[in-house]
């Protein structure tokens, strides 16, 4: 159904203003699954565990796409085994001035600025307490509020942690937006490892109090240095993160010089990125193994783009700008694309580490 009607309707949606036309879809979305007119997708299989999660395909939403965690039981419905909600920020922030988003429909990509735009942690963990359907799995992306100096973000970070640990399955930390002023310094290695040891103790403490393990993922840019993203690996398997998603948008505009919104600030996703982050992936997979899997993001627009990412070292993938552009066509193009790969295809290493003292998660 959604198919059919997304056909019928992109030519509207893109003659709007593009943050105008994704409030409306998303609304759209939640309104039909409430009204009952989507149901649980017929296609299945492909079942992984990762992160001693098991999903039950491949498939995710990226973050940015549900800042709210409202539109949940809608995507879920239209096939995608993880939705990644947010980022979300402690405080409710307006995000940057509008305009603030932007189409490069003829590269099919997508600038935009937005400077996580988000209701807060209170309202966020209201409407995901709220959700009914989607039985997938689900991670919220954590961010700082914009006003919350480098020095002191970890403080943001753990409020974050604690409040969404009973209701997501993972969590991810999100230090690579290019909206946030210095965010992306905080991917320097002293301030990683200040900033991700206080959350490993206190994901330790949460452990212990609600009995249940959250794996904690890192999402990285795709702008590091071979040395930067060295060092950062390094830190990352010192640390035994859960996972790394690779990638973040790309400040980089080489891949759509000479289009008329190239000059506009942000971060630039969707099929210019993807031989980037690709090379991102293909590198992160080389400097960390088989031991800390990877989630491959950052413009998928096939089913053989995902299963691309996959045999770089994926095992996960995610899409957002894709979405926009193909349609829910994509995901089921995606589902049946990856559906047939061996759950063990990545070894015992897609598990992670047992917990300490523990022969398995809880």
């Amino acid at each position: 159904m959604w198919e059919g009607a997304y056909r019928l309707t992109r030519g509207g949606l893109f003659r709007l203003d593009a943050e105008q036309a994704h409030h409306l879809t998303l609304a759209g979305l939640c309104w039909a699954e409430r009204a009952g007119w989507l149901r649980s997708p017929a296609w299945s299989g492909g079942e992984v565990t990762v992160m001693g999660l098991r999903f039950p395909n491949r498939l995710g939403l990226a973050a940015g796409m549900d800042k709210t965690g409202e539109a949940v039981d809608g995507f879920g419905a239209l096939g995608f085994g993880h939705i990644e909600v947010g980022t979300v920020t402690p405080r409710p922030q307006p995000g940057n001035p509008a305009p603030r988003l932007f189409r490069l429909i003829r590269r099919e990509a997508i600038i935009n600025r937005m400077g996580f735009n988000n209701p807060g942690l209170e309202a966020v963990v209201r409407n995901l307490q709220r959700r009914r359907s989607f039985r997938g799995i689900l991670g919220v992306n954590l961010g700082k509020n914009f006003d919350t100096p480098n020095e002191v973000a970890v403080r943001d970070y753990l409020t974050g942690l604690r409040a969404v640990y009973s209701v997501a399955d993972y969590v991810a930390i999100n230090l690579s937006s290019p909206n946030t002023k210095g965010l992306r310094e905080l991917q320097g290695v002293d301030a990683f490892v200040a900033l991700f040891e206080p959350l490993l103790e206190e994901r330790e403490s949460l452990r212990r109090e609600h009995g249940v393990y959250r794996p904690l993922a890192v999402k990285v840019a795709p702008d590091l240095t071979m040395e930067q993203t060295g060092a950062l690996a390094e830190a990352v398997n010192r640390l035994q993160l859960d996972a790394v998603i690779a990638t973040n948008t790309t400040i980089d505009r080489a891949a759509v010089a000479g289009e008329a919104l190239a000059g506009e600030e942000g971060g630039l996703s969707g099929k210019p990125l993807a031989p980037r982050a690709l090379e991102c992936l293909r590198i992160w997979h080389g400097l960390l193994g088989r031991g800390i899997p990877l989630i491959g993001v950052g413009g998928i627009m096939s089913g053989a783009e995902a299963r691309e990412r996959l045999a770089a070292g994926a095992a996960l993938v995610q899409i957002y700008t894709g979405l926009v552009y193909r349609g829910p066509g994509l995901v089921r193009e995606i589902l049946r694309a990856t559906r047939d790969l061996s759950p063990e295809r990545d070894g015992p290493s897609v598990e992670g580490p047992p917990l300490p003292g523990s022969s398995g998660r809880m």
